[in-house]
């Protein structure tokens, strides 16, 4: 794993800052909240004075159950206060980004430019908009940045807290869709170790467990499901609801449940004036490469994109036919 290969420069960056901030990307989910809080724990265990940067003001389900249980615990700061924190002495301070790398999808992207010194970890793929100034530690072939942490935990020989050990297993369990999408012999490793040293899998499914009203507004999306090519499952939304991200995404991983289904894509409006498109694939189909057509990115088997001043007609015409030409260059 990369993470691996370059854990000795990664250490000797974190033994000379005096101040570490942790920062994962706008709209947590478990996999970057859970990476957040295993990266702060190794910190602490490290003794370093180390702060969690969260500006988002509502979380989903499973990311406020964490912070309310953790109240308290850790060293959660907004955006503003990081200035004053850094208190002029900027170069002894390090940034390390979680589970993103594109500066305009992190929390805070004002704050990038406090800090000489960056580090980036995380799965997704690069692109246009990635961070230059950093030390980069990208793994696609990783399920999850929590499992990124996870092979961490082990290699620094952190002894965690079963609690953490199970937050960790979470955001990996999310990202996989239970195991079911881009996991690898490494990541089968992480979840029994993190098994091992006391996480708990029902803890697990009571971080996952859903709102029922948002599952029945999901479920709605199915009804108006079409099939492309007779494998690519494509739905939209009503131009009068809005939804999350994260709903769009769990959608996106349902379908791929169907039989002969081999990629899915979702769309709806995620703001008054903004358009979410996410896709899935189980790798027949290359997703960033399809976003990258309409302003979004991803990796292989999973991506998204946010479109604005554009009605969701507008942007499902734009995506069927990108994937219409990739069809028919195969």
């Amino acid at each position: 794993m990369e993470i691996i290969k370059k854990k000795k420069k990664l250490l000797k960056k974190i033994k000379h800052a005096k101040k570490i901030f942790i920062m994962a990307h706008k709209n947590l989910d478990l996999d970057a909240l859970g990476s957040s809080i295993g990266l702060f724990q190794i910190l602490k265990k490290k003794k370093k004075n180390c702060y969690i940067v969260i500006d988002d003001k509502n979380h989903e389900l499973g990311v406020d159950k964490i912070l309310k249980e953790l109240e308290g615990c850790l060293k959660i700061i907004t955006s503003d206060k990081v200035e004053h924190i850094l208190n002029g002495k900027n170069k002894n301070s390090l940034l390390i980004i979680l589970d993103t790398n594109k500066h305009e999808l992190v929390q805070s992207e004002s704050i990038l430019k406090l800090f000489p010194e960056k580090v980036i970890i995380d799965h997704h793929s690069l692109g246009k908009t990635t961070i230059k100034d950093a030390f980069i530690i990208q793994d696609e072939n990783a399920s999850s940045t929590c499992e990124m942490i996870t092979s961490l935990v082990e290699a620094y020989d952190i002894e965690l807290d079963p609690y953490f050990a199970t937050i960790l297993l979470s955001g990996i369990v999310l990202d996989t869709n239970n195991f079911t999408l881009k996991t690898t012999a490494e990541t089968f490793y992480c979840a029994y170790y993190l098994s091992s040293i006391g996480a708990s899998a029902k803890k697990v499914q009571y971080l996952l467990k859903q709102d029922i009203i948002e599952y029945t507004e999901r479920q709605k999306l199915l009804t108006r499901l079409e099939v492309i090519s007779e494998k690519i499952a494509f739905t939209k939304a009503t131009p009068y609801t809005i939804y999350r991200k994260e709903d769009l995404a769990k959608i996106a991983d349902t379908l791929l449940f169907f039989n002969d289904i081999e990629a899915s894509f979702v769309i709806g409006k995620i703001d008054k004036d903004t358009i979410g498109v996410s896709a899935r694939s189980l790798g027949s189909f290359d997703i960033s490469a399809i976003l990258a057509k309409i302003g979004g990115g991803g990796d292989e088997v999973h991506g998204a994109v946010t479109i604005k001043n554009k009605n969701i007609s507008q942007v499902e015409k734009m995506l069927k036919e990108v994937i219409k030409k990739q069809e028919g260059e195969k």
